[in-house]
Order: structure tokens, then sequence, then C-alpha cells
């Protein structure tokens, strides 16, 4: 049994697992089917959709929402007000959930006001700057910023 602590204004679903040592602030809420490992910091107003996996010393800020069909892997840090998508297409009319894969890999940073488009990986330790529009696949140790997205070099 892990042991984690969840502040009381925050609602955990059933079939829900989170690590030791995580933290998880005001007003959250953890739907059935999320994984938490240890030790990470969920900030206040933070959503976490059904089957989202998010890895161990994981910081995700204050209103973010990572939606199905995302993973996080350890050691990353989510920025205040980033933004996660899913669908590439929104149509109400299928009735159906085409949601798409996104990978944010170990060691990265996501910075405040960022939105990330679905179906894409930010590899390892990448960096992608404020409010940047991220369109596409990101390299391991690559800084982007921008709308679209691009790579910066010295």
């Amino acid at each position: 049994m892990s042991i984690f602590y969840c502040h009381f204004s925050s609602c955990i679903d059933k079939n829900v697992e989170i690590g030791s040592d995580s933290k998880i602030w005001h007003f959250c809420h953890i739907q059935t089917g999320a994984v938490i490992g240890k030790n990470c910091i969920i900030g206040q107003c933070v959503n976490i959709g059904p089957g989202v996996i998010i890895g161990d010393n994981v910081k995700i800020q204050n209103n973010v929402s990572v939606y199905e069909g995302v993973t996080i892997e350890d050691d990353v840090f989510l920025g205040p007000s980033c933004v996660f998508t899913n669908v590439k297409r929104p149509n109400l009319s299928l009735g159906k959930r085409n949601y798409e894969k996104t990978i944010v890999k170990r060691g990265s940073v996501i910075g405040a006001n960022a939105t990330i488009l679905c179906g894409i990986t930010l590899g390892e330790h990448c960096f992608v700057g404020a409010g940047s529009v991220v369109t596409k696949n990101v390299n391991s140790y690559t800084t982007v910023f921008g709308n679209p997205a691009v790579e910066f070099i010295k």
C-alpha cells in the first residue's frame, strides 16, 4: 500500500494507482484507471484523464489537464496551464473516441501555456518554451519555441 497526500477538495475515482510520497493539491480530479508514479506533485486544479500514465518524479503545475491518450514518463515538468489535446479533428456527430497517443519522454520540460497537439512524441530531455504550439515530434535534447514551435538554434 502506498502512502500519498491528497487535499480533501480533490476527487480520486476508483481503480486509480498513486505512488508513494506523491502529493495531490486542491481541486484536482484523478479519473478512473489513471496511474501516477512515486514522488509526483500534482498542482491545484489539475485533471488527470482516464487511463493516463504518469511516471515517477513528475511535477505538474496548476491548471493542467492531461487527457486520455497521454503518457508522461519519469522526471518531467509540466508548466502552469500547459495544454494537451487528444483528438485531431473533433466531431461530436461521430460518437466514438479516436484518441491519439501522445508521449512525453523522460526529463522533458514544457513551459507555461504551451499547447501540445495530439499524436506526437516529445523526446527525452527536450524543452518546450512557454506559449509554444507544438505540432510535430520534438527530438531528444532539443529546445523548441513559437507558433508553430521550431527548433531553437544558437
